[in-house]
């Protein structure tokens, strides 16, 4: 891989900007608002999980709720969201492995060890059972979560992440698997490595970071039958102009139960799934958008039923 890079230097320059540019707009705009949403006291850590000090922090009171961050994010990148949610809930924001405050591990980047470590994390703090949100890479972690660990979720949100690779549209898979080591220098210029840099145990391991993630995100994958087995109350929201096709989200809303049939005049056959796509919205600017947080909360708010 990093040999088609070094033939191709124009190519990673386009795909990198191309896929990234959007994201480096509203990195900026989050740190430019950041004062702004501060959710007064809030508690650090690092715990101890599964060899790595994984970083975490504590917003609010209320009922668990795990916010996942997306591939090259932290516990930062949600903006007035993470606010918003932290009025009704104890809001444990984490920095996944080699992400953020938390420094990398020898293993590779896997959605099911980084399950692994949410679960760990809340055994560590003590917590039972918990709301589990997750966006892009962290909503394909959430999806592992539930599936390795279902014990541990009483609710779950999924934003703009796929169930299985070939739910990206083909462009965006074409873009993935040209990522690789040469895309990091490429990405130097940009708010994703200087916010990274800014925090990271190891700013050195940017090169390191970028390459277990492109093969990370270039690994076929399809979970259509383990989805189906999911018994914890789940939510989708996507994007109408998301890097997810709507007939992909239709889909997964299908293998959860909803959309099957007809409700009912009375609700009384609403499956305990449910699908949002929110208008103008990409995968860009979804977990900025302050539409995610008013949309999920009710969800979050409504009693447990379930699943018959």
């Amino acid at each position: 891989m990093a040999t088609k890079f070094k033939k191709q230097p124009g190519m990673v320059g386009q795909i990198v900007f191309k896929t990234y540019s959007i994201i480096a707009f509203t990195v900026i705009l989050f740190f430019i608002t950041l004062q702004s949403f501060s959710q007064g006291d809030v508690k650090t850590g690092y715990a101890p999980v599964n060899g790595l000090k994984m970083y975490y922090e504590i917003h609010g009171t209320g009922q668990p709720l795990v916010l996942i961050h997306g591939g090259f994010g932290s516990t930062d990148m949600f903006g007035p969201n993470m606010a918003a949610l932290a009025k009704g809930h104890q809001v444990i924001a984490v920095d996944l492995q080699g992400h953020g405050r938390t420094a990398d591990i020898d293993r590779p980047l896997s959605f099911e060890l980084m399950a692994d470590d949410i679960a760990e994390l809340l055994k560590y703090l003590k917590i039972s059972k918990a709301d589990i949100v997750g966006y892009s890479v962290g909503g394909a972690v959430g999806i592992q979560t539930v599936l390795r660990h279902p014990d541990v979720v009483r609710k779950l949100v999924i934003v703009s992440a796929a169930f299985k690779r070939s739910g990206f549209y083909p462009g965006i898979i074409a873009q993935q698997d040209q990522m690789g080591p040469g895309a990091a220098e490429a990405l130097k210029p940009t708010p994703i490595y200087q916010s990274y840099a800014k925090i990271a145990p190891k700013p050195e391991n940017w090169v390191l970071l970028v390459t277990k993630i492109s093969k990370l995100i270039q690994k076929d994958y399809d979970w259509s039958d383990q989805i189906k087995t999911i018994k914890v109350p789940t939510m989708l929201v996507f994007g109408d102009a998301d890097l997810i096709s709507p007939t992909h989200a239709v889909e997964f809303f299908n293998l959860l139960g909803g959309g099957l049939h007809d409700g009912g005049w009375d609700g009384a056959g609403i499956s305990n799934a449910r699908l949002a796509i929110l208008p103008g919205v990409t995968h860009y600017n979804i977990f900025m958008n302050p539409a995610l947080a008013a949309t999920i909360i009710p969800y979050l708010d409504q009693p447990v039923v379930e699943k018959k």
